[in-house]
């Protein structure tokens, strides 16, 4: 059964298009773990109370969406994502 969560993401002040970068890098990841980005939307007007990037992602299961989390690839990006996402935000989903 299909697991799909809504992502979102606030910047390290200054760090806006850096967080941008990495998610380009770490997102090309995820079709690797039977997953897919439905939608990735950027804010126009990011804020402390408004997260720069809201994404929706789905994996095939529980196990692809483990799979990408242990992707030594993806912990390697670590401090790369130190540096630009300040605060996440991330739950399951269904269709309604």
């Amino acid at each position: 059964m299909p697991t799909t969560f809504t992502v979102l993401l606030w910047p390290v002040t200054g760090h806006e298009a850096e967080l941008h970068s990495y998610e380009d890098d770490v997102l090309r990841l995820v079709d690797e773990h039977r997953g897919r980005v439905l939608v990735r939307l950027r804010s126009v007007e990011a804020d402390a109370d408004h997260p720069l990037e809201t994404q929706i992602i789905e994996f095939a299961d529980e196990a692809a969406f483990d799979s990408y989390m242990q992707d030594s690839r993806r912990q390697a990006m670590a401090r790369r994502r130190d540096r630009c996402v300040a605060r996440t935000q991330m739950w399951r989903v269904e269709s309604a």
